[in-house]
């Protein structure tokens, strides 16, 4: 599998347009972080132990969880990617974080007032650091009680309206993913960083939500964890 088109994966930073409201305020008193070297990606389980991976490019973060890792029957969209190895789930604006062409207006309603959510889904057949090699993954372990919480969190994100499944509300932001709807509502302070945050929380991790608006501030987190495994 090739990896994503760079300007479609540029395209993940949708999942938090208020940056074009405070960009300016965080260049302003913030260094841009070095380049993290990836560190190993996740893997199928062996004994009680699991691994997961946090993604970040900068701007967004998604959970990625080995396909062979969840349980028969849960999360039923994982069905829309027979051949995955992986699954990558991301959370984010339903209006800007799926456009391909995005306005200021657009932006302003997402980062302003609360806004419906979609769950982004992808189905990688390589590891995420071969798949997102400039991005930052970092794998964390966990046991069975804390991966079965976060597939929980997971899986209550999506919003299936009654149904025994979610209907895609379109194709993703390349070619194996695809948009679904998501409960919540996204807004400044409830931006696709701080639903990772959440769903680490529910698998068990010391992650505060509060103060992860950007992505910068959950890898901050992210990466204390890792260094304590």
């Amino acid at each position: 599998m090739t990896n994503p088109n760079p300007v479609r994966w540029r395209r993940y930073c949708r999942c938090i347009p208020t940056a074009l409201l405070l960009g300016i305020l965080a260049a302003c008193t913030v260094e841009p972080p070095p380049s993290p070297r990836a560190q190993p990606a996740p893997s199928s389980s062996t004994g009680t132990a699991f691994t997961i991976a946090v993604t970040s490019n900068g701007w967004h973060s998604g959970v990625v969880l080995a396909r062979a890792d969840l349980p028969l029957h849960r999360i039923p969209e994982a069905g829309d990617y027979p051949a995955a190895r992986f699954l990558e789930f991301g959370w984010g604006d339903a209006e800007y974080y799926p456009a391909k062409e995005t306005t200021i207006g657009m932006a302003l309603r997402a980062g302003l007032m609360p806004t419906p959510a979609v769950v982004h889904m992808a189905g990688l057949a390589v590891p995420p650091a071969r798949r997102y090699p400039n991005a930052e993954v970092i794998s964390l372990a966990v046991d069975a009680a804390g991966l079965g919480r976060l597939i929980d969190f997971i899986d209550a994100s999506f919003d299936r309206g009654g149904r025994a499944r979610a209907v895609s509300t379109g194709p993703g932001l390349y070619a194996d993913s695809l948009f679904y709807p998501a409960v919540g509502r996204f807004h400044l302070f409830n931006t696709c960083n701080t639903w990772t945050a959440r769903a680490l929380a529910a698998a068990g991790f010391g992650v505060d939500e509060a103060g992860t608006i950007r992505a910068e501030d959950l890898m901050v987190q992210v990466r204390a964890l890792s260094s304590r495994q």
